[in-house]
């Protein structure tokens, strides 16, 4: 059961990169001071094992290894998501099972990477994994970047047939989430990615948060604390801070690879080594993420005070 309810899940949620060793081999150490890093920045959730983490590129018993590391680094202090990667309904029950045993408080379902089928076949298989859990369940619709994606009518239709798929983690521009928040009535919380791009835009639209790579998101913390109590001018600030390294990031996910997780490392103080096959950065990007983390400096909680939202205190102080 999860031990945060789905009407209090909100702002700004951090997707952990997968962050390896010399060996290609997950780095305990470096995985758990991300964790503790975006604790510190005041993020709103935790999250692992969507695209940011790299999931296909893991082994079975590596995604559970994940599970339990991020759940015990969070240590319930605020919700946690873990996305359920897998080709078959059975190999999705069982990540769902581990996720359940290590305490999520929520599940993100990824459609499975094989082969391409129509929008029933994706539905029926949500479905049948959505009915084996209790927990909240989110669907992950990102067809820009997986291939593969559900429109807002056949989301809104999925909802209906399970109760507990009850959120929505999307992928795309704030045209075409308006067009789901629209198709669901408001009803479903919905929450952006696409590392901050027309993050402001994402909330004005009814969007409940942005689950983001956590390059840049002590900025983002900031701008959505300053946007829920009605300051946009300091929200816009804190945004156009973030902004240019955002737009060279997020150019597709092997560049947010490359680029964005060392935009994260410099910040963070970390190493990057990459697991092959990658994308490997060049010295053109290498210098522009110097640029931008002597800009940006050192990851920190960035928000002034405490705030309210809908009826709870966000703490923010400095």
């Amino acid at each position: 059961m999860s031990r945060f309810a789905v009407a209090d899940m909100h702002g700004i949620h951090a997707i952990l990169y997968a962050l390896f060793d010399d060996n290609e081999r997950l780095d305990r150490g470096a995985m758990r001071r991300q964790v503790e890093l975006c604790l510190g920045v005041g993020v709103h959730g935790m999250a692992a094992l969507g695209l940011a983490t790299e999931a296909s590129k893991l082994t079975d018993a590596e995604r559970r290894m994940v599970m339990d590391w991020i759940a015990e680094d969070t240590g319930g202090k605020v919700p946690l998501a873990l996305t359920i990667f897998g080709a078959s309904v059975a190999e999705q029950i069982a990540q769902v099972r581990h996720a359940e045993s290590v305490g999520a408080d929520w599940l993100i379902l990824q459609p499975p990477m094989v082969g391409q089928y129509g929008a029933a076949e994706y539905i029926r298989f949500f479905g049948r994994v959505a009915e084996a859990t209790d927990l909240p369940v989110a669907i992950q619709n990102a067809p820009a970047f997986m291939g593969r994606g559900l429109s807002a009518t056949e989301i809104s239709d999925l909802v209906r047939q399970h109760p507990n798929i009850q959120l929505v983690k999307g992928e795309g521009p704030v045209v075409d989430i308006a067009g789901l928040v629209e198709a669901t009535g408001g009803k479903l919380p919905i929450f952006n990615g696409r590392a901050g791009l027309e993050m402001l835009d994402n909330l004005r639209i009814g969007c409940r948060g942005l689950i983001l790579a956590p390059d840049c998101i002590d900025y983002a913390v900031a701008a959505y604390d300053a946007f829920v109590c009605g300051d946009e001018e300091e929200a816009l600030l804190h945004y156009r801070k973030m902004l240019p390294a955002v737009v060279s990031t997020m150019q597709g996910i092997e560049h947010l690879m490359a680029y964005g997780k060392r935009l994260f490392a410099l910040r963070a103080g970390l190493v990057v080594h990459d697991r092959a096959p990658a994308l490997r950065p060049n010295a053109v990007g290498l210098a522009m993420m110097e640029r931008f983390n002597a800009d940006l400096g050192p990851l920190q909680r960035r928000a002034k005070d405490a705030r309210e939202y809908r009826g709870r205190t966000i703490v923010t102080e400095s």
